[in-house]
């Protein structure tokens, strides 16, 4: 990795079994290429592949948010940027997004703070020193993209004011 690089970039086609029955990708296909996002961004930050081997560690996902903005179907090309928005001793904050490849409209969003895991133990564990530094590395060089509007949102039915339930 190198902190000059901006965002951590996956590219992906859209599979024909990922479409449901409204004729575009499920919500679960999304995940999965989200998933498959964050495992690219984890082997930059080589807490990935042989980490847990290498180290008796692994990483667990808390929590996460995804929001779906426009659709896309069979045979569509996008292009998933990931960054670091945060992190401490255990935990990790990033942000993938999801952008249509050939057209660049923004198509999803997933938010998601994960944890650092012993897995002798299966208990939360700090990064050990190597894995930290590249995490500080990364967090400064995305902080130089600003957050993402999306960042952070909480889920609630907005209402304007006096409108009824």
């Amino acid at each position: 990795m190198t902190s000059n690089t901006p965002a951590v970039e996956t590219r992906l086609k859209i599979r024909p079994e990922w479409i449901d029955l409204n004729g575009h990708m499920n919500v679960a296909y999304y995940v999965l290429a989200f998933d498959q996002a964050t495992d690219t961004l984890y082997k930059v930050l080589d807490i990935a592949g042989d980490y847990l081997e290498r180290q008796q560690h692994s990483v667990f996902t808390l929590a996460m948010n995804v929001d779906y903005l426009r659709e896309v179907f069979a045979g569509d090309e996008v292009r998933i940027a990931s960054r670091m928005l945060d992190h401490d001793r255990k935990r990790i904050h990033y942000f993938h997004e999801m952008y249509h490849a050939g057209e660049g409209w923004l198509a999803a969003t997933n938010e998601c703070v994960a944890i650092h895991v012993d897995m002798k133990l299966r208990k939360s564990a700090p990064f050990g020193d190597a894995a930290a530094t590249r995490l500080a590395e990364m967090t400064a060089a995305h902080a130089l993209l600003g957050r993402p509007d999306r960042a952070g949102r909480s889920l609630d039915i907005r209402r304007e004011k006096g409108q009824a339930r």
